[in-house]
This record gives C-alpha cells, structure tokens and sequence, in this order.
C-alpha cells in the first residue's frame, strides 16, 4: 500500500507567465474527465492513511475544487455513511474535520486492491494529448546570439555554434560526438536552459482504470504554485533536462509498472517532453545502439510514441522532445546510414 503522496506546496505567487499554459479550474465533475466515484475512492483512501483531515486538507492533496466539486463528493460519502463529521475549527464549510467510517474503511482497501495511488487527481489521456500538443517544443525558436550566449562558458568553433541554431529550432533529433572533455553533455543541458517559457506537466494520468504518474520532482523543476484559478491538478514547470546514461535499457523506454502499488512510471522521454533528453555516452548502453535507434525509429518519424499498459493495452502519446544523442565515437562506427538519416543534425564538437 503507498504511503500518502502530499502535492508539495510552493510558496503562493503573484499572477505570472509560468501560470499561462495551465488549464483554467473545473467547476463541475465532468469537467475533469473523473467519475465521482473515483474521487470518492480517492478521498477514502487518504482517509484511512491519514486517519482524519479537514476539508480545506483533502482539497490540497487532490487538487479539484473544493465548493465546486469535492464538497458534494464529501456529501455523497456522509449520506452514505462512509465517512463522518467529526467536528470543525470553525463556521466555514472547508474546516469540518472528515473521519472514515467502518463502512467507508472495507471500500477504501478494496479500491487500495485497486491501486495504491494517493495524491493529486489524475486527468485524462486526451487531456494530457491536448495539453502536450499545445505548448510544443516545435513552436520555439532560438537565435545565433542568443546560442552564442548561452555557450560563452565553452570555447566552442563558430562552424559549430551556426550548425546547433538549426538543430535546436527543428525540435527533432540531435547526434554530438567528439573525443571526450569537449562539452558535449555540457552543451546539452545548456539547450535546455534556451528553451523560453514554461509548460504544465500533470501529476497523473488516468486511462481506463490505469494510472500513469508523469511529474517527478527529481526530474522537474516546479516555478510557481496555482491558485484558485487554475486545474492544480497540473504543475507549471520548466522545460525539463532528463539525462541518462549507460544504465539506459530498452524498458527504460516502456511504462514501468509497480506490482506493489499498481500504478505506471512515465518513461524518461515521457517526463522529458516539452524539453530535451540526453543519451549520455551513447553506445555505451546494455542495449545496443542498433536495438535503441530502432526503438526511437516511429517516435523520429512521425512524433509520436506508443507505450504498453500492463493489461497488454496500447497507448498513443506525443513524441515532444529535442532528442539528443551524445558520444565519443563517429556516428558511422556506432548504427548504419539508414538509421543516420533519421537523425537530421549530426555535429562534431
């Protein structure tokens, strides 16, 4: 059974372009592409890991609305009788404090057999499809001065300065290679830092009865905390650096299934998306980089990518990365031409 997954909370902020790309506030169930009984699962669980916890508490964890939806979800338990007013600090409606009852306690393990997720509720596959393909890394561009800039801490060659403008602004596919100590994971992650603006990543994802947990706070960075306002269900943060190396293998590439919990991890590119992903040392894997490459070949060609569920169940999700390949060897030495053409930018440095 996981333990109680809290949605870290950010100092709050005053209105910002971080907020921008993040989806204005559900003020009705449907909105959110949730049943009210997976809420109402959701609310038990937390329940009967916590023991007790106000409203305004079970708000913050699930991030919906609390007058707007997860009061009436917290009316239906109490009709019911899965859960119980055990008292309140105060008049308003968010300090009632909520105990689980014996009966809500027998349906909060059955939905645990379900799954052992508890925080943030999820959004939905199309939502998540939608939210990816409106803040695309396609649509950015960056300039040769504004390169230059970024990369004075290198002494690099102008002939390979004019020749990364391209490749960042494709948004596809980048390979880097050179002898060791040239700056080539220096210059990778320095893309990143050039890619303007932010994105919303969500905490999960729900497709069927599966759950997909995408932000990950060792891989992304949070810039602000929404209010009221805004579906907190999703978290502004910035254009994510995802770095991998040698211990990269094929079902690192998959969804990761927890047999404990029986929840998905988003693969790296996944969490990557909307930012750049470095294979460090490539050819260096325990997958061969012909076996990697033919992995990466769909994604490449038609910006999308298919992931495998649990069940057997295939899913559709956007393929939004500046892939970038670096290594000490020539690329010819590593995979042959015709995976080569699929990789527009290859740069010695």
């Amino acid at each position: 059974m996981a333990l109680l997954e809290r949605v870290p909370q950010l100092a709050p902020a005053a209105t910002s372009s971080a907020e921008a790309p993040a989806p204005i506030a559900p003020v009705a169930i449907e909105e959110t592409g949730l049943t009210q009984a997976f809420i109402a699962d959701l609310v038990l669980k937390i329940l009967y890991q916590k023991g007790q916890a106000t409203a305004a508490e079970l708000a913050d964890v699930i991030c919906l609305p609390l007058p707007k939806i997860l009061q009436g979800i917290l009316e239906f338990l109490k009709t019911e009788h899965l859960v119980e007013v055990k008292g309140s600090s105060g008049m308003a409606a968010a300090t009632y404090v909520y105990v689980i009852a014996t009966k809500g306690q027998e349906r909060a393990r059955e939905a645990f057999a379900k799954n052992g997720y508890v925080g943030a509720a999820p959004v939905t596959l199309a939502a998540y499809v939608n939210r990816v393909r409106a803040q695309t890394i396609g649509s950015l561009q960056v300039t040769f001065d504004e390169i230059r800039k970024a990369l004075t801490h290198l002494v690099l060659p102008e002939k390979t300065l004019r020749q990364l403008g391209p490749a960042i602004n494709s948004g596809r596919s980048i390979f880097l290679f050179g002898p060791p100590g040239t700056g080539k994971s220096s210059i990778a992650e320095t893309l990143a830092t050039m890619l303007r603006g932010s994105i919303v990543l969500p905490y999960a994802i729900l497709v069927g009865q599966q759950l997909i947990r995408v932000f990950d706070p060792s891989r992304h960075r949070p810039l602000v905390a929404l209010d009221a306002r805004f579906d907190r269900r999703w978290v502004p943060v910035a254009r994510p650096f995802v770095e991998v190396g040698g211990e990269l293998t094929l079902e690192d590439l998959d969804l990761t299934f927890d047999e404990n919990s029986k929840v998905h991890e988003a693969p790296f590119q996944m969490k990557a998306s909307g930012g750049v992903l470095l294979i460090d040392d490539f050819g260096r894997q325990r997958a061969s980089p012909e076996m990697l490459l033919n992995r990466w070949i769909v994604p490449l060609d038609r910006d999308v990518d298919f992931l495998t569920l649990s069940d057997g169940r295939k899913i559709e999700v956007p393929f939004d990365v500046l892939l970038v390949f670096a290594t000490n060897r020539t690329p010819s030495s590593l995979v042959d031409e015709a995976f080569l053409r699929r990789i527009q930018y290859k740069i010695e440095v």
